[in-house]
């Protein structure tokens, strides 16, 4: 079923849907920040709300109910959290969204509706993920309020993995001037802004954290001057990511300042890609983090590749119970 059929399939059983939840962990929850984003941004009656999934089991909300769509996301569809927020939002009546590279999933269980992405295709397919939940939030705002910019983000859906396939092929060099400049790094600061701030976290706590044992923390750019910024000092590492669009100013202000001081600062650009070719300008926000997840994982490659440390390497997951 394709994605507006899902929606249109709820609309037709429930004329009414008040509030719209996106629930996963890790870099699943990550990649459904976009289009909580989008809601958020664009919404004017919908409530969006975006929860790691035990806090959504533990500490649900009380609008959790038939007025509701739950999105829950988990790779490989077997992340215990979440397979418990599925059938929890379904108990309540919900309209439960399951999004998963493996359809026969647990995840899937007391799903509604499936959706499957790729993964290994590509690095374009490794963020099918988050473009299909950024889609079905379109989907959802277009159906229930309308949304005028909707054929334009059709347009920028059509050429988008063809952007990401495009930049990662002339990366290489950049991103192994980034493995060996970061390989002996004892700490990586990542930055970022509007819809792409969960991009930030998610190389943070697990390209960083998870798959390569190095120190991190990231952070909003907005919050940047409100803490953080106080550690900043020559050759201390940092990790810059920077949107095309509305929030560009608050980029900009960080990369000055991360300069001014000497800061040992790599720039993901999404203006250096062109972005603005190929995405109007009134739904571009929503690309940069689709664009830069996906040139980001060329950095991590080339990172593990440097300090000989692959990123399937674990201390704890997979290894036992916890």
């Amino acid at each position: 079923m394709e994605l507006n059929q899902i929606i249109q399939s709820i609309q037709s059983k429930q004329s009414e849907i008040s509030s719209v939840y996106f629930v996963g962990c890790g870099g699943s929850k990550a990649d459904l920040y976009p289009g909580f984003y989008f809601l958020r941004k664009n919404a004017k009656k919908l409530i969006a709300g975006h929860f790691t999934a035990n806090e959504f089991n533990y500490d649900t909300p009380a609008a959790v109910g038939e007025h509701s769509i739950v999105i829950t996301c988990s790779l490989g569809g077997t992340t215990p959290e979440t397979v418990q927020a599925t059938s929890l939002a379904k108990s309540l009546g919900a309209h439960t969204i399951a999004v998963t590279h493996e359809p026969q999933s647990p995840l899937t269980k007391d799903a509604d509706y499936v959706v499957t992405h790729g993964f290994h295709e590509s690095y374009s397919a490794k963020v099918s993920k988050m473009t299909k939940v950024l889609t079905l939030a379109v989907e959802i705002l277009n159906t229930f309020e309308g949304y005028d910019a909707y054929d334009h983000f059709i347009e920028g859906l059509g050429k988008i993995y063809d952007v990401i396939d495009d930049a990662t092929e002339s990366l290489l060099p950049q991103a192994k001037k980034f493995g060996e400049a970061y390989k002996d790094a004892p700490v990586i600061y990542v930055m970022g802004s509007g819809a792409t701030t969960e991009v930030a976290y998610s190389f943070s706590i697990c390209l960083l954290l998870e798959m390569q044992w190095i120190n991190s923390s990231s952070f909003s750019d907005g919050e940047f001057f409100h803490g953080p910024f106080e550690i900043v000092e020559k050759d201390k590492p940092f990790l810059l990511l920077m949107n095309e669009g509305s929030t560009r100013p608050m980029d900009s202000r960080a990369l000055e300042f991360l300069n001014r001081f000497d800061a040992q600062t790599t720039v993901v650009d999404a203006k250096d890609f062109g972005l603005f070719n190929y995405i109007a300008e009134d739904v571009i926000d929503y690309f940069n983090p689709i664009l830069i997840e996906g040139v980001l994982r060329v950095f991590a490659e080339q990172l593990a590749i440097a300090r000989k440390h692959p990123l399937t390497k674990r201390r704890y997951m997979w290894k036992m119970s916890y």
